[in-house]
């Protein structure tokens, strides 16, 4: 960011000698803050997706601990059976136990994995948008490289291809805010 603003302080510099530069350093300053914004909002893309990121690796680590109960309580429930003892009032009652227990988790397994795999939808999303502002914020950027280029040259064709670029950023950005 100081280069840009280093670039700027150049510009307005140039600009004060030939008045046929102001519009070019007029852009060279509205692209700095393009840069600064979409730049912005690809670091808060990015920061979102990897909280959406740790949220479903959470969601699949208490899927995954309800795997293990059911697991248990399921090799316990066979252990039960091979042990059918006079008291088998008791051994029932247990086994009831087990496979309530059991059928809950399989339904609360079903529940997270929903919640798991929507969670891990969202980080695609953020990824894609990120990915979008990514490519913003390299556009503009070179944009004003290539517009101060004009400074350099009092060419004007470097302007024009920098306004080119510029338009292809702030295209990516607002597609970045547009993806759902």
């Amino acid at each position: 960011m100081s280069e840009e603003l280093e670039h700027l302080r150049e510009a307005a510099e140039h600009a004060r000698e030939d008045n046929t530069l102001a519009p070019v350093s007029l852009t060279m300053a509205i692209l700095a803050v393009l840069v600064a914004t979409v730049s912005l909002l690809g670091h808060r893309s990015h920061t979102g997706e990897i909280l959406m990121q740790t949220r479903a690796t959470d969601e699949w680590a208490y899927y995954q601990a309800k795997n293990m109960r059911r697991n248990n309580l399921e090799a316990l429930d066979e252990v039960l059976t091979a042990l059918d003892t006079t008291k088998a009032e008791r051994v029932e009652e247990v086994r009831k136990r087990f496979r309530a227990d059991i059928e809950k988790y399989r339904e609360q397994q079903g529940e997270i994995q929903n919640e798991a795999r929507a969670l891990e939808l969202e980080v695609e999303h953020a990824a894609r948008r990120a990915d979008r502002f990514d490519l913003g914020e390299v556009f503009l950027e070179i944009a004003l490289v290539i517009t101060s280029v004009t400074l350099l040259t009092r060419k004007r064709a470097y302007w024009y291809v920098g306004l080119l670029l510029a338009t292809a950023g702030i295209a990516s950005a607002v597609s970045g805010l547009l993806v759902r």
